[in-house]
């Protein structure tokens, strides 16, 4: 992804400047969190094998999917289209079904559930925020954002307790990147700033893409037999 700080069209709300600008300053280095050096790149790819490069192609498809609806989420509510905004909710949460569904083989049928709860949360922060951003609700804007932080830490917490290989700072600091592109979004949707929506699309997918990778990665070290 782009190493430029996400910049948000919020700076004369004072009560998200302390916040955002938190989230913003992780965008530099979350794109490293888990890679020692783009260099090692080759490297990685003649180390993984090919059940690692399969779970990361799942996992890219399904982040892209959650990227993507709630994108759509956005769009119809911003242009008050709500039964197509119905429709896109639904998906987002039958996504976010699939995420939390990927873990089970590895970690049980409890860890799943907990682990769409906390993909729930998120969701529900960030949608928080978008009608917040609809309403011109600063003071709730700052609510969401803040509710998206705490998630971020907690799903973080639940990820690295489950694998050694995904410490909790480096996820952590991933996820606040990624809260901080939704908000990015849906400000530039809101203000019909499309040109530079454009370019968060793509700032969000490679960063959801690195999510993914870093997820099979992860996976694959700590079940090793299951990846051979």
């Amino acid at each position: 992804m782009s190493r430029n700080e996400i910049r948000y069209a919020l700076t004369d709300r004072r009560e998200l400047v302390t916040v955002g600008a938190a989230i913003a300053a992780l965008v530099p280095i979350s794109g490293s969190a888990f890679a020692a050096s783009r260099h090692s790149h080759s490297a990685k790819r003649k180390t993984r094998t090919d059940k690692t490069f399969e779970t990361a192609a799942v996992l890219r498809d399904l982040w892209v999917g959650h990227i993507f609806w709630v994108r759509e989420v956005s769009i119809t509510t911003i242009e008050k289209r709500d039964d197509a905004a119905k429709i896109a909710e639904q998906q987002a949460v039958t996504n976010a079904r699939s995420i939390a569904a990927t873990i089970e083989p590895f970690y049980g049928a409890a860890a799943k559930d907990t682990f769409f709860k906390l993909l729930a949360g998120h969701y529900g922060a960030v949608k928080a925020y978008l009608m917040a951003t609809v309403a011109n609700d600063a003071a709730k804007q700052g609510t969401a954002t803040q509710s998206l932080t705490s998630n971020a830490e907690e799903i973080a917490g639940f990820l690295s307790k489950a694998n050694p290989h995904l410490p909790k700072d480096a996820v952590n600091n991933l996820l606040l990147a990624h809260g901080g592109h939704h908000i990015q979004q849906i400000q530039e949707l809101k203000d019909r700033k499309y040109e530079a929506e454009a370019h968060t699309w793509e700032e969000m997918k490679n960063h959801i893409y690195q999510i993914a990778d870093a997820t099979a990665d992860a996976l694959a070290k700590q079940f090793a037999d299951r990846f051979s």
